[in-house]
């Protein structure tokens, strides 16, 4: 039977449509209307097309021939340019592509973890809160020559041609609201200095590691991850389509969740239940994610946890306040049998009512069930916040816990990459970097370090072989800032080991490394947030070294005092420092803090410390023969040693004692 006369029409028209489709020259979404181009130097713009299509760029009244590649691929070069604009780009193939209001001049790539991605004002619902001033910094937002263009977060197997992303924005009080604010100040910062259009382009995805924005090729001497980097390339998949699979499998399987899950049972009971016989269960210290437990290092599903509390016949018959911090995924949480609370959402802490009806002298039950659905699981706030508060007390809640898997590991869809694809070796770098790396630069700014803090003495190496192998792509002189760790979690009354000290010191040690530059934040973070809120300064900050590394400015003081040596004499030691600029000072008028030394037991004191001119003297009358000093070696220390210039002095210490983070990869 022949097909129908409609479908005869259709299938022709298609046939004649399809080479035209097929051959219609694009572009990436980097290359586009408001977009900066690098200043004197040569500069790619390229796309696709069918196979030896012709293609030519017409740029400020010339016209530039693009030379064909592999798959379609093409690229013209464009002659170094100075900076100006706006400017028309056009390209010519088989269709014709018109592009507007183009600026010339640096352009940055920002880069890293949630410090870098935390924007001026976030408007999402359980988003960062706002950065210092956020509502007046917006209204004042009127650089139409500063431009950003966000990368979409994506994870791949291999390396990837394309990227999407937000299309370049003109900064404006209308769109800078959501501008990564690290990047934005670091940009305004050079602009009002130089007067030079800047196109910042922001690549960051928070919680991430830096192994996972590193290639493969740059990951060759670390053997701890060699097991991934091989995987990833024997798969013949691509890690977009698996991501989608798994969550149809999640979906279908949270739908039948709980009949999946072995707490409930028959008769409308569960393991929450006051009556139910848990005492065989084994114990897991809370809070943290369950991960840390060997059984349960790549386990998403449902755990329930369970503990014990004795309350007081003044307890009883009184209305409680339970807080458990912050828990990821998701809880539904008991008292007694009797469901107080649930919530979803990883970040969120939790804190339910208990009424008085439910609260007995003796023995009650608090039971937290608990889905997790990638990544961390568990009770993940901070010890404080999981707590029973009754009218005339407080009870720690902090310590072991009973827990029991809900549903079996086998009945739980498997995620493509255990502890989630952004987390995994190269997966980033894949997708977020790579497609990028025909873009001419000024340099890189980077902010990360959080997610790699309890592996700080692998990051010593790890690090510098990130900027390393950046370098390989966008060339040996690329100038590469980055923020050193700011000063977080509550504050310790005694010298003591700090696994974000190890992780600040790997970080300066990166400054070995040629056209490097540090902003140093220990004084302009907060101990309560991970996500300090002065923005503003951070970027002052990397400004600073930048206009000193990549503009040449050698009359300008951009960091603070940083050690250099020490000279013990007797009960004391003289310590010597460089970028003084002006003069050492004790910030505030008031004594120096933030020194401890220690003599050969290894056991630090703290110390006191005075200015002599612009060095320091140390000394404790604890140790009356110190051989080693640090300063501001602590989560959150109090230290006060700045120049005059006002910029603090770096975190540091003059032993080399192995740490605690040492052989942990």
């Amino acid at each position: 039977m022949l097909p129908p006369r409609s479908l005869l029409i259709s299938t022709v028209l298609l046939a004649l449509a399809a080479p035209t489709a097929r051959a219609a020259v694009r572009l990436p979404a980097l290359v586009g209307s408001h977009m900066v181009l690098q200043r004197d130097r040569p500069v790619p713009v390229w796309g696709w097309a069918a196979p030896g299509e012709k293609v030519t760029v017409t740029f400020r009244g010339k016209a530039y021939p693009a030379t064909p590649g592999a798959g379609g691929r093409w690229q013209a070069t464009l002659p170094a340019t100075p900076a100006g604009g706006p400017y028309a780009l056009t390209v010519q193939g088989s269709n014709r592509i018109e592009l507007t209001d183009i600026l010339v001049g640096d352009v940055w790539l920002a880069s890293g973890q949630s410090n870098m991605q935390f924007k001026v004002k976030d408007g999402n619902p359980g988003g960062y809160q706002p950065t210092n001033n956020a509502d007046q910094e917006i209204a004042a937002a009127n650089w139409p020559r500063i431009r950003m263009f966000t990368v979409s977060e994506a994870v791949a197997y291999r390396p990837q041609a394309e990227a999407a992303g937000s299309g370049w924005q003109v900064c404006s009080p209308a769109t800078v609201a959501q501008f990564s604010a690290v990047a934005y100040f670091f940009g305004r910062n050079l602009y009002q200095q130089y007067q030079v259009p800047m196109g910042l382009v922001v690549s960051s995805w928070g919680g991430t590691p830096a192994e996972a924005w590193v290639s493969a090729a740059g990951l060759k001497a670390f053997p701890e991850f060699s097991k991934t980097v091989a995987d990833f390339a024997s798969r013949t998949t691509e890690l977009a389509a698996d991501q989608q699979a798994f969550a149809a499998q999640q979906r279908a399987f949270g739908q039948n969740l709980a009949t999946h899950d072995q707490g409930y049972l028959p008769g409308g009971k569960t393991w929450a239940g006051a009556d139910f016989d848990a005492r065989a269960w084994p114990t897991m210290a809370l809070p943290g994610a369950w991960e840390r437990t060997p059984a349960l290092a790549d386990y998403d599903g449902v755990v329930w946890f369970r503990k014990e509390i004795e309350l007081t016949a003044a307890d009883a018959g009184r209305d409680l306040t339970l807080a458990l911090g912050a828990i990821d995924d998701a809880d539904s949480t008991w008292f007694n049998g009797v469901k107080v609370g649930g919530t979803t959402g990883y970040n969120q802490p939790r804190t339910y009512r208990v009424p008085a009806a439910l609260v007995h002298p003796g023995r009650n039950v608090v039971a937290v069930r608990v889905v997790d659905t990638g990544g961390g699981g568990g009770l993940t706030g901070p010890a404080e916040a999981l707590r029973l508060t009754t009218p005339g007390r407080t009870l720690a809640l902090a310590g072991p816990w009973q827990y029991q898997l809900g549903v079996a590991p086998g009945l739980v869809p498997k995620s493509p990459i255990a502890g989630g694809a952004q987390n995994a070796p190269t997966a980033l770098y894949n997708a977020m970097i790579a497609p990028l790396e025909s873009m001419a630069l000024k340099g890189v700014i980077w902010y990360q370090g959080e997610n790699n803090a309890g592996r700080a003495a692998q990051y010593r190496t790890l690090f510098p072989a990130l900027i390393a192998d950046w370098r390989a792509h966008w060339g040996p002189q690329l100038p590469f800032f980055f923020v050193q760790l700011a000063n977080f979690q509550p504050a310790q009354p005694q010298p003591t080991e700090s696994a974000w000290a190890e992780l600040r010191e790997a970080q300066a040690g990166a400054l070995k490394l040629p056209r490097t530059g540090m902003a140093t934040a220990i004084d302009i973070g907060d101990p309560a947030d991970i996500h300090p809120h002065n923005k503003q300064e951070v970027g002052r900050r990397l400004a600073l070294a930048a206009r000193h590394v990549a503009y040449a400015d050698n009359q300008l003081v951009y960091s603070g005092p940083t050690y250099a040596s020490q000279a013990p004499t007797g009960p004391a030691i003289r310590l010597k420092f460089t970028q003084t600029g002006a003069g050492l000072q004790a910030k505030g008028g008031t004594p120096l803090q933030g020194f401890a030394v220690a003599g050969a037991d290894r056991k630090f004191y703290w110390a006191t410390a005075k200015l002599v001119g612009n060095e320091v003297v140390v000394q404790s009358e604890q140790v009356p023969t110190p051989v080693a000093v640090r300063y501001d070696w602590a989560d959150s220390p109090n230290g006060n040693l700045y120049n005059k210039e006002g910029l603090p002095a770096v975190p540091f210490r003059t032993d080399t004692w192995p740490g605690i983070t040492e052989g942990h990869k």
